[in-house]
Parts: C-alpha cells; structure tokens; sequence
C-alpha cells in the first residue's frame, strides 16, 4: 500500500518537499522554547509562548476551513508557506542582532500561528486530492509518519545546532527548508472541482456553522470529536512545558530538553510506521481508546518519576500512543465524511488537535507556578482517564457507527 501510494507523483511531490519543511518546521519550534525559557525562566511564559503558537487555531479555524472547501488548496498552503519563511528570517534576524525579547518572540510566534492556522485544514484536506479512495488510509499514515519522522529529527538537530552553532541559525536554517515544498507545491497539478467553485458563492456564516452542525450530529464524527477535545485541553498541553521539566526536575538543561522532544518524536516515527503496515479500518477505533488510556498512564508515569532514563521511555510510549490515535482518528473521519465538508470538518478537528494543547498548555503553566510542575500535568492525565473510562462503556456505539459508515463510504 505504502509503494502503491508512493508512486502517484502528485502525492510523491508533495510529500517530498513537505518532508523537507517540517525538519526545518521542528526544528525552529523546538528552538522558540527553548528560547522563551531562557529569556524568561517562567512556566508561565512557556504557556504563553505555545498559546501564541497554536491559539490561533481557535480563532481561525472556522474560516481556513472553509477557506479550504472554497479555494485552490495548494495556492493557500504556498502563500501560507511564504509567510511563515518570512516570520523565520525576521526571527533570526532579531536572534543574531540581540533584539530579541520574550515579548517580540510571543508576536512573531502569534503570526506564525495564525499563517499555521489557516494552513492546516487545506494541508489535511488536501490528501484526498491527491490519491484515490482506496490508498487513502496508507497516504494518512505517511503523511502522519513524515510529520513525526520530522518531530524526531528536527529536534534533535536543533539540540546540535543551538550547541554548536547558535539558536540564529536554527531560525535561518529552518527559513531555507521552505523552498523544498514551496517549489514542489508548484509542481503539483489537480483536477478542478466544479461543485467547490460552485460552493464558493454561498453564505460564509451559513456554511461555516453547517459544517460544524454536520460534525457534531454525525454519530461517529461528533464522539471522535469531542474524545479529542478532552484529551486535548486535559492533557496535550504538557509537552510545551519540556524545557521546564528538563531544566528543573531533571536537570538536564538544553540537551536534556531535546531528547525529550526528540524520544516523543521517535516514540511517534515508531508508530507510524506500524499504522501504514495496518490495513483497512476495523478496529481503529478499539485503538484510539486504548491508546488514550495508555498517554495517561505514561503522562502519570513521567510525572512520578526523578528518574530521567524512566522519564525518557514514558515520552517514547507517549509518542508512540498519540500518533496511533492521531491516524486512527483521522483516517475514520476523512473515510466516513462528506466530501463537501471535508475542510470544514478537518478544521474544526484541527481546531482541537492544535488549539486544545494551547489552551492546556496555558492552563499548565499557570497551574504550575502555584502547585509545582508534576502536580499540574498529573492533574490533567487524571482527567484524562476519567474520560477513558466514560468512552469505554460506549465503545461498541462509536464503532458501529464510525466504521460502518467509513466501510460503507469506501464500498
């Protein structure tokens, strides 16, 4: 399944070059924390700094969704793209002169959050596009697999880099790996669809709301929705508070901090690799469900230890747990919704995917200048398992109506 996808050349070129960004997309990410924590050595600016970042999910959302079900997907990625090089240049730019402060770090951030936002929703809408019905849960599972290679790599050449080199260059270096995926997205060339022409003089507030009634009414869609929306303003946040946990509870400084980042990101490869061996849908969502259950646990474990080694196999479960839900969850939804909804219902699941870990992460840091670091993400884990437990009893209804209605889809 994996070569058969891989040998359509629209979905070869975009993966290529997309491949090349996000090392580069992770790479700088990775270096902003690290960069607000030792300007500020506060929790509570770590949680700012990742609500600057994804926050603006939560607001644009609505509109890159249906920016995506209206528009040239592939002309909205590349000028978000180009934005969010420029936003790279002007960040090294302030690094290397010294200008840099916590604050013009938290705007810069929020501009490439909202160049992120409205990306997003065409990004994961844009799949479909390129590979027929039946190779699209292979080409979820590598586009997945290549985001979390890339979570795993570029880390860890931030840590190099940053030590060997400066965080200026991390931020300069990750300017030039948008070229890559600029010029493949120029390459790639689409059918055009009628009916989305067609879709695009309709009402704005009118579609918009339609497609979020249509998510949340679908017997299968608004339960993955709303299991998603609490793991991830319970739990997803605590990965934006790393460089505090490497710093003060395990010591271990920058270094530390990139491992870290770069266990999740392997735990994560891991994965994906075994979800684009799985074929078909059956049992995705049985997955999904224990694998949550499994995150919360491991958060819990990573919470109670001092033990850095232990620490760092908690992170790797973490990885390894999340993407399997990740995949899972979306390959359900992109098999079982509507096609004239697709954007809009990606964008909504993107919303939550990328604004709940902001909204926690906020909340984390917060939380943790008063109660202390472990207590806080423990916390959030335990709310997490609640909810485990709540969507346990019901998961006989979710399957049957997801995956029926993803089988029926596919037929």
């Amino acid at each position: 399944n994996a070569m058969r996808v891989l040998r359509i050349r629209n979905y070869r070129e975009y993966t290529a070059g997309n491949s090349i960004s996000l090392i580069g997309t992770w790479m700088q990410r990775a270096s902003v924390l690290w960069l607000a924590w030792t300007l500020a050595h506060s929790t509570v600016w770590l949680g700012i700094v990742s609500v600057a970042d994804l926050l603006p999910t939560l607001v644009l959302s609505p509109i890159a969704g249906l920016l995506a079900d209206r528009i040239d997907r592939v002309r909205l990625i590349r000028v978000t793209q180009v934005i969010a090089m420029v936003q790279a240049v002007l960040l090294a730019a302030l690094t290397y002169s010294g200008l840099i402060t916590v604050e013009l770090l938290f705007v810069l951030t929020l501009a490439l959050g909202a160049a992120n936002a409205v990306n997003q929703p065409a990004r994961l809408a844009l799949i479909p596009n390129l590979v027929d019905r039946a190779s699209l849960p292979a080409a979820v599972a590598i586009n997945s697999l290549v985001f979390n290679s890339a979570r795993f790599v570029g880390p860890a050449a931030a840590g190099i880099i940053i030590d060997r080199g400066s965080i200026g260059l991390a931020f300069a270096l990750n300017a030039a790996t948008y070229l890559p995926f600029i010029a493949a997205l120029a390459r790639i060339r689409l059918i055009p669809d009628a009916a989305r022409a067609a879709r695009a003089r309709r009402a704005l507030i009118g579609d918009t709301l339609a497609g979020y009634a249509y998510a949340l009414g679908h017997p299968g869609i608004g339960r993955m929705i709303l299991l998603f929306a609490v793991t991830s303003f319970s739990l997803r946040g605590f990965i934006e508070m790393f460089p505090a946990f490497a710093d003060l509870v395990f010591g271990r400084g920058p270094e530390g901090y990139t491992w870290l980042t770069a266990t999740l990101g392997l735990g994560a490869v891991m994965g994906g690799l075994w979800m684009v061996r799985r074929p078909g849908i059956h049992g995705l969502t049985a997955l999904i469900i224990g694998h949550t259950c499994l995150v919360a646990l491991a958060t819990l474990g990573f919470t109670a230890t001092s033990s850095y080694w232990v620490a760092i196999v908690c992170v790797f479960i973490c990885g390894f747990s999340l993407v399997t839900t990740g995949i899972s969850a979306q390959t359900l939804i992109q098999s079982a919704v509507d096609p004239a909804m697709r954007g809009r219902v990606l964008g909504f699941y993107g919303m939550l995917f990328r604004g709940g870990p902001a909204f926690n992460a906020l909340v984390l840091g917060w939380l943790a200048s008063l109660i202390g670091l472990r207590l806080a993400v423990a916390g959030g884990a335990l709310v997490c398992l609640a909810y485990w437990a709540w969507a346990r009893l019901r998961q006989g209804v979710m399957e049957e109506a997801l995956e029926a209605e993803a089988r029926s889809a596919a037929e």
